[in-house]
């Protein structure tokens, strides 16, 4: 039996009045409350103060409470338009709670039309999910899903993503063969519609959802902030070792904020917490960059936000954006798929050799030198089949690259990257071991030079006032930028070795401070 498991009805007696733990429960600290429409409606499960009625949170004036952090689950019978389900979520809202399903949610779930588009993807995966299971010789079913959670394992990935489109407690999705399998139509479930054996699911699918539900307080101290770290642990070249990442966790213990490493599995825990740092390599075509969205709809104070991880991850927008402040980057061209006739006089304009880059290329991947127009043609061929549009941009040979780090438009560390052994970039991905990338430098940022400094943050600040880290070179008296880094390198050791804790403490404090702005209704 599930530790949610148990009878209502033979401890109710015992319980405290509603009000009073209501009152208790919006109190704590971090709080999750769970609405019920009815109290028998958790008749099947152990009683907790953690249940409130939907008629109890509605008439609980919390206006005295501001600043309390509370995740609502509302497990209503219904959430049709101006009922009790819909009223709850809809308060939560306004009361600043992070409630699941969110109006939105509940509104996107009322009519196929707004639903439909977002379920088009998911139609691909099903055919293969299907093809050897039970159901294939089916004309149709409907499954039950749990907080993203199935019983039929070859439909779990789908399971989570349809719970990462539409974030609610039950979702039932009607599945039918035309031709193919498709997702005809999905709708919210109810809790006081299960079975006894759909109960033990949901249970078992709540206690995994929510960490904070049943749990004993790790500690009597209460973090002022919860903070996510998204990372992949399976990532070759992560922005932030393993031992950054337990820096981040131990400094921020000490600060008050409990820090928790996530991955692309909890992406329906997103509104357990106050901020979310990514440490996994960004992109927009990925799940980091859904999360950074997710996390920003939530009113999570969120580095790398998404607008950033646009902005950065495309070197077509810096060579536009560069172009028209008029600062300094390397003499750049963009090459278009249909006009091969520029392919043949881009070599005498920037001369040779000369550097091709896909516009969303990351870690020196994506880049060709070439030393001739014949490996241009070649080069241009390879590339083209990943973009309509590359960047052709003069060869600047330098020793190695600045790398400034920025954070809220003021920089926090210098860095040299010197190339990889035997290589002209930093990063040589056919190298192997240590030679993969070249050696590293950190100073203070006052050892660094005036230019490459001011160059940098003025750089980062057209791009926005989050975490970034700007790579220039230097020759001379020329200092250009090479590119803007939304998801910059945080590791041990390397970025860290001047100010080794400090880094961290930088990094959080900015969290703290975004937080304790917004929590008091200002903007940063």
């Amino acid at each position: 039996m599930s530790a949610v498991q148990g009878h209502w009805r033979e401890v109710s007696e015992q319980s405290l009045p509603a009000a009073t733990l209501l009152s208790s429960a919006i109190k704590a600290s971090s709080q999750v409350l769970i609405i019920v429409e009815r109290k028998e409606d958790w008749a099947s499960y152990f009683p907790s103060e953690d249940i409130v009625t939907a008629q109890e949170y509605l008439e609980h004036s919390c206006d005295s409470e501001s600043g309390k952090r509370v995740q609502v689950i509302n497990l209503c019978r219904s959430y049709k338009y101006l009922g009790h389900g819909y009223y709850c979520s809809l308060l939560a809202e306004a009361r600043g709670h992070k409630v699941i399903p969110s109006v939105r949610t509940i509104s996107e779930l009322t009519k196929k039309s707004l639903y439909g588009l977002a379920l088009d993807d998911l139609d691909k995966t099903l055919e293969k999910a299907l093809s050897h299971h039970l159901y294939s010789d089916t004309e149709g079913f409907t499954l039950t899903l749990y907080f993203g959670r199935t019983h039929i394992e070859p439909l779990q990935d789908l399971a989570r993503q349809l719970f990462e489109v539409f974030p609610c407690p039950i979702l039932l999705v009607e599945f039918r063969r035309t031709n193919g399998w498709h997702i005809e139509g999905i709708k919210s479930g109810a809790l006081h519609k299960l079975r006894d054996d759909q109960e033990d699911q949901f249970a078992n699918a709540l206690d995994g959802f929510s960490r904070k539900v049943w749990r004993v307080p790790r500690s009597p101290q209460v973090a002022r902030y919860d903070l996510a770290i998204l990372h992949d642990p399976q990532e070759a070249l992560p922005p932030s070792n393993a031992k950054a990442l337990a820096n981040f966790v131990r400094v921020g213990k000490t600060m008050g904020i409990d820090v928790e490493l996530i991955e692309r599995k909890d992406y329906a825990r997103l509104a357990e917490y106050d901020g979310l740092l990514i440490r996994e390599t960004t992109s927009v075509d990925n799940h980091t960059y859904r999360f950074a969205k997710k996390a920003e709809s939530e009113g999570l104070v969120v580095m790398d936000d998404p607008t950033s991880i646009l902005r950065c991850t495309n070197k077509v927008y810096l060579t536009d954006l560069l172009n028209s402040h008029q600062l300094g980057m390397p003499a750049t061209e963009i090459l278009y798929k249909e006009r091969p006739e520029d392919f043949e006089r881009v070599g005498e304009r920037l001369g040779f050799p000369l550097v091709l880059k896909i516009p969303d290329g990351c870690f020196s991947r994506g880049v060709i030198k070439v030393e001739s127009q014949q490996a241009l043609l070649e080069a241009t061929a390879e590339l083209f089949e990943h973009s309509v549009l590359l960047l052709a941009q003069e060869f600047f040979y330098t020793e190695y690259d600045w790398r400034i780090g920025v954070l809220n438009r003021k920089p926090i560390f210098a860095c040299q990257y010197f190339m990889s052994k035997g290589h002209w970039q930093i990063y040589n991905h056919k190298a192997k071991g240590q030679d993969v990338n070249g050696e590293c430098r950190t100073m203070a940022i006052h050892e660094a030079p005036r230019a490459v400094v001011e160059l940098a943050v003025k750089t980062a600040n057209l791009i926005g006032d989050g975490l970034y880290g700007v790579d220039l070179k230097q020759a001379g008296d020329k200092v250009v930028v090479i590119e803007v880094n939304d998801n910059p390198n945080l590791d041990a050791g390397i970025e860290d070795a001047y100010l080794h804790d400090d880094l961290y403490s930088l990094v959080l404090e900015e969290f703290v401070r975004r937080l304790e702005l917004k929590r008091r209704g200002q903007a940063w």
